[in-house]
């Protein structure tokens, strides 16, 4: 028995509890950071500080961006913006070639102009070729 399987699934495996172990680092350091601002800080301090550092963390760790996690879209803007850019483009002035292909003019008037009659669609079929690759 054959089983169709989708081959566009993006799953992170939950390694501690509800969290993947990317999203579990970041919360254990904004953890170890709210903690220590508890210890070392005075209440009017650290108040502000778990707040800010908290939900960040929450943010990075839940909040998707077109799909993808801001720890994923940081990443990628960084990249972005300390890769070199050159966009190097010289126009080529070339002047138009028409073509006129004689056989395809004889074809066009020679084809019979009857509509032809479609059966059945075939775009469910193809939806599930795509989605599974067969």
């Amino acid at each position: 028995m054959e089983f169709t399987v989708p081959q566009f699934i993006e799953y992170e495996a939950k390694v501690i509890g509800p969290f993947s172990f990317k999203q579990f680092i970041v919360v254990a350091i904004a953890g170890i950071v709210c903690f220590a601002a508890v210890l070392k800080t005075p209440f009017y301090i650290y108040v502000p500080v778990i707040i800010f550092v908290g939900g960040g963390s929450m943010a990075l760790v839940f909040l998707k961006i077109g799909g993808l996690h801001p720890l994923s879209v940081l990443k990628n803007f960084f990249f972005f913006n300390l890769s070199p850019k050159v966009y190097i483009w010289q126009k080529k002035i070339m002047a138009p070639k028409i073509v006129i292909r004689q056989e395809r003019i004889k074809e066009k008037k020679e084809e019979d102009t009857t509509p032809k009659i479609i059966k059945k669609s075939r775009l469910k079929e193809l939806a599930t070729q795509v989605e599974t690759k067969n």
